[in-house]
């Protein structure tokens, strides 16, 4: 058990923790830390790129979730040495994400820092939260789009070489019109953050059930992180369902596995402290 297992272990007796997720009533509760040194460098992204990721890595929690993000509050610890036009761009990166997915910033709190730490609260609707419990022995294990260029391209970054604007480490891709039709054929469901693996594991934790795969998966692209990929189960029979859903708004599905008696572990070295 790694330390961030352990920790969130010190409060396993409230159920509601555990999911992308807290649902209270009517409503979800989501947040997420987005530290310079630890989830980025500052030559990696520019202050607008940095401040939409850390938006939209939260915003994934909640879509997953089954929830429709209405408003988000924002600790942003800054550096003395920024200038007011990077203040500027860091706030436009903030409200580009905002209005993309029809977000109100209604407030939070900044501070000042030796370097950028950013932590957002996204507090969404939700009606029929979908939770990582509810895959059975036999469903289906999908993930949408592709995995494993996060993983490569943050090796680029830490060797000195560039990367493309349009990559998913820059910019994660989310798919929330794909995944709001199909919710009512999704019995679990999870973002990839931290590689699918990793989150196979949680979900096997959750479900009590192991996974039997198709066909083998490397390590490039079962460890690759920040992909922010869907990772779902269904049942069988809701199959041709989900792919019609999918093809009408141009999302990859691959079904990799089904669900078995027993649990399932990864030998995979996690990257959590």
């Amino acid at each position: 058990m790694n330390k961030e297992e352990y920790f969130i272990k010190q409060f396993s007796n409230n159920k509601i923790i555990g999911d992308d997720a807290a649902v209270l009533g009517k409503w979800s509760y989501s947040m997420d830390a987005f530290f310079e040194n630890v989830h980025f460098k500052k030559e990696w992204m520019s202050l607008k790129e940095i401040a939409y990721k850390s938006m939209i890595v939260n915003i994934s929690d909640a879509i997953v979730m089954n929830s429709k993000p209405k408003y988000a509050l924002l600790t942003v610890a800054i550096p003395k040495t920024y200038s007011n036009d990077d203040l500027k761009n860091l706030s436009k990166g903030f409200k580009k994400a905002a209005k993309e997915f029809g977000i109100e910033i209604i407030g939070g709190d900044t501070i000042a820092n030796e370097k950028l730490d950013i932590s957002v609260t996204i507090i969404s609707k939700v009606k029929n939260p979908i939770y990582r419990k509810g895959v059975k022995k036999d469903n289906l294990l999908c993930f949408t789009g592709d995995l494993g260029t996060c993983k490569s391209d943050l090796q680029k970054l830490f060797d000195g070489e560039k990367i493309s604007k349009k990559s998913k480490f820059i910019k994660p891709t989310l798919n929330p019109k794909f995944f709001y039709e199909a919710s009512k054929y999704i019995t679990a469901s999870m973002d990839i953050s931290d590689g699918l693996f990793f989150e196979l594991e949680r979900l096997s934790k959750q479900s009590k059930v192991g996974f039997k795969f198709f066909e083998s998966i490397s390590d490039d692209i079962g460890t690759s992180g920040e992909e922010y990929e869907i990772l779902f189960s269904f049942e069988k029979n809701n199959r041709n369902k989900i792919e019609k859903i999918a093809k009408k708004h141009n999302v990859k599905l691959n079904i990799f596995a089904k669900a078995t008696k027993g649990k399932y572990r990864t030998n995979a070295n996690n990257h959590h402290f």
